[in-house]
């Protein structure tokens, strides 16, 4: 069973990529001191999370104003992933004026197996910076086919759709 985890007043919240385009693997990460967490997850999960979040935080900056985006930050090393994310929930904790990420380990063929959970409780500023490295992080890859949307391959030029 993999470890869960449940952490609030990070230090440390980002996402990035290991590894040239066409064979990145992407990564999000949480830390507090002595602590660093490293969770395998795909491009279009982070795309996704960063589009909601994005439209969510907007919602919330419309009734208490600007938020500031903390600085940009990249993947701390050692990444080695705890496990990897099937699903991605959010939410906002008003009282606290914090937003949970709670990421849940995508299943394996095991059928009785118990799923873990991260749970992070990140600042305004934090989901602001988040927004801002998950879009500067996917647009970095490969450019999509005009016609499917898939990766083109690694010089850019071709896609099989296209055959």
């Amino acid at each position: 069973m993999s470890p869960s985890f449940d952490m609030n007043d990070l230090e440390h919240f980002t996402v990035g990529t290991v590894g040239p385009a066409g064979q990145r693997v992407f990564y999000l990460q949480a830390g507090v001191t002595g602590t660093l967490i490293s969770l395998k997850l795909e491009k279009q999960q982070v795309s996704a999370l960063a589009e909601y979040l994005d439209g969510a935080l907007r919602d919330i900056a419309d009734e208490r104003g600007a938020v500031e985006p903390e600085v940009d930050i990249g993947l701390i090393d050692p990444v080695e992933a705890e496990w990897t994310v099937g699903d991605i929930g959010i939410g906002y904790d008003a009282d606290a004026d914090r937003m949970l990420i709670m990421a849940t380990e995508a299943p394996t063929q095991q059928e009785d197996e118990d799923l873990a959970t991260a749970r992070f409780h990140i600042t305004l500023g934090q989901v602001a910076g988040f927004i801002a490295r998950a879009r500067q992080v996917v647009a970095a890859g490969r450019p999509p086919c005009r016609f499917c949307g898939a990766p083109l391959n690694d010089d850019g030029t071709w896609c099989p759709c296209s055959n």
